[in-house]
């Protein structure tokens, strides 16, 4: 079976590297870490991800700008963070955040339901 792709856009290193540590554990392949918007842009076209994982606020741009821009060359599952309470009027209505901090159990149920919506997407 071959690994799913996943692409953090996380703008603290610490951070960052907790994620990819959690996500290579359970068995992803973490394809690369992206600290601002346009690095994220530019990641997210090279790699193709199978899933992201976002922070809503980065120093320089925007999560939710990034991700506008990368749904816009095709859907591809994604999980919002943030130590602020987003609403989803904000939001997409089905958009999966997760409020920081969280435990790695609500990590890995934030990206598999991503990856669950992503697959009702596609069904007939």
């Amino acid at each position: 079976m071959t690994k799913l792709r996943v692409l953090i856009i996380e703008d603290e290193p610490i951070i960052a590297m907790l994620l990819a540590e959690v996500l290579t554990e359970q068995g992803y392949d973490v394809a690369d870490i992206a600290s601002t918007e346009s690095d994220a842009i530019q990641e997210a076209a090279r790699h193709r991800p199978d899933v992201m994982i976002v922070d809503a606020r980065l120093r320089q741009g925007s999560g939710f700008t990034a991700v506008s821009a990368i749904l816009a060359e095709g859907f591809v599952p994604h999980v919002f963070m943030s130590g602020d309470r987003l609403t989803k009027t904000v939001l997409d209505p089905e958009a999966i955040v997760l409020q920081k901090p969280f435990h790695e159990a609500d990590l890995l149920r934030a990206v598999n339901k991503a990856l669950s919506k992503a697959q009702e997407r596609t069904k007939p």
